[in-house]
């Protein structure tokens, strides 16, 4: 009993010790039984975070729209609903990069800033060019000063679990900063509104809401790397930006033109799959196939045929039908191509001269839905069924009950809205 006792008091005291030792780290530790994280990590990543979002803040804007459907209800009596989108300033000469939507159709728009004292200016803006395709539109206002403006880097160095800051108007709420990581990169299978376009989508995190379309979306140096863009309501989490490499490219062809000139060879292509390759009897391989030419369009001509598989563009690979697409739409009207083609396992090199695509029809303000909710005619896909347009607000109030969801067409249940 003895030794046992002994025993007991021995480890009593090595507890005690080891208790009291990590205490003994810091004098402000001393009396505690924890030793106290100093949490600098944190400390910095949240003052990064902070900078970020202080240093952006005056050049991002607050867009409100008004359609004439809204001025005449006004002329009528009646409460006017206004839209409400976000955007940047990109030029110190007033120029603003947005989302197509939030100005389709709108006969006026007025643009808020941010002025270095503290106070709200509004301008009157004019859309100098918008794109439905990209869903890029750029605004001019006339301030009486230079105005602060947010650099647009590259998404390309944009890698999955990457923290992003998202500034925007959500609801009329001005200024307001969500904060989050990208999920995932080049998602090509959502489709805002049911419209076809080159989308390329970067799918984050971060909480989007309808008035935040427009906005920037950064990365920690501060600099732009995507546009807000599309959320899915049914989900939490799940919001969807354009790199801001799209918009550089059509930025340009939006200053000079108004629109996008975009190249066009008249051909249909889909990627290489095991069901594509049996369809055209071809053997497994890379590249993307030719499964559709227009007659007497730039394709044909240069002696493009279908099952033909392009391998490369330009001496750089060509592995997705969506980024071949994309490629040469945004190499313009007049401009040289080079392909490397296989035809039934026979390489071949052409060259073909780009053409401008044939005038399409403008997408319409809003969308059809079927009586199921659904709009009318939209694509399947795995993440994109319900679609619907930006919705109106009546400023800052609570947010307008979302229209009633459909089942879904592709299997998830999930709705996929632009806000």
């Amino acid at each position: 009993m003895g030794w046992a006792r002994g025993t007991r008091v021995i480890l009593f005291a090595a507890l005690v010790c080891a208790l009291v030792l990590p205490a003994q780290a810091t004098g402000r530790d001393q009396g505690r039984l924890w030793v106290e994280s100093q949490n600098r990590s944190l400390q910095k990543q949240r003052s990064t975070l902070s900078d970020v979002a202080r240093k952006a803040m005056p050049s991002v804007v607050s867009i409100t729209t008004q359609q004439a459907s809204d001025l005449q209800a006004a002329a009528d009596g009646e409460e006017a609903q206004k839209g409400i989108g976000s955007g940047f300033i990109i030029h110190p000469d007033g120029y603003i990069l947005t989302s197509a939507h939030v100005v389709e159709g709108a006969v006026e728009v007025v643009v808020s800033v941010l002025h270095p004292r503290g106070y709200v200016e509004e301008y009157e803006a004019i859309v100098v060019g918008e794109d439905a395709r990209t869903d890029c539109a750029l605004l001019k206002i006339a301030a009486p000063r230079k105005l602060p403006v947010l650099k647009l880097a590259s998404a390309s160095h944009v890698r999955s679990a990457d923290w992003i800051v998202v500034i925007g108007n959500p609801f009329g709420l001005a200024h307001s900063v969500t904060v989050g990581v990208v999920s995932y990169m080049g998602r090509t299978d959502v489709t805002p509104n049911g419209r076809d376009g080159d989308f390329d989508y970067i799918q984050m995190d971060a909480s989007i809401n309808p008035g935040n379309s427009g906005g920037p979306v950064l990365d920690l140096h501060g600099d732009v790397v995507a546009v807000a863009n599309a959320v899915n309501v049914a989900g939490q989490g799940i919001g969807f930006a354009i790199p801001i490499d799209i918009a550089k490219t059509v930025i340009p062809h939006l200053q000079n033109h108004g629109r996008v000139r975009r190249g066009w060879l008249g051909m249909s292509v889909q990627d290489f799959s095991p069901e594509v390759a049996e369809a055209f009897n071809l053997r497994r391989g890379r590249g993307v196939v030719v499964t559709d030419i227009v007659v007497g369009g730039p394709a044909e001509r240069a002696g493009l045929q279908v099952g033909d598989v392009i391998v490369g563009l330009d001496q750089r690979s060509v592995r997705r039908a969506h980024a071949l697409r994309w490629q040469v739409a945004a190499r313009g009207v007049g401009r040289n191509v080079k392909f490397q083609v296989h035809r039934l396992g026979r390489p071949m090199k052409m060259t073909l001269r780009l053409e401008e695509m044939p005038s399409e029809q403008a997408p319409p303000a809003s969308v059809a839905t079927s009586a199921a909710g659904r709009p009318a005619g939209a694509p399947q896909s795995v993440l994109e069924e319900l679609l619907s347009p930006v919705p109106r607000s009546k400023g800052r109030q609570a947010a307008p009950p979302a229209r009633e969801a459909g089942p879904g067409t592709g299997g998830s249940g999930q709705d996929t809205r632009v806000p």
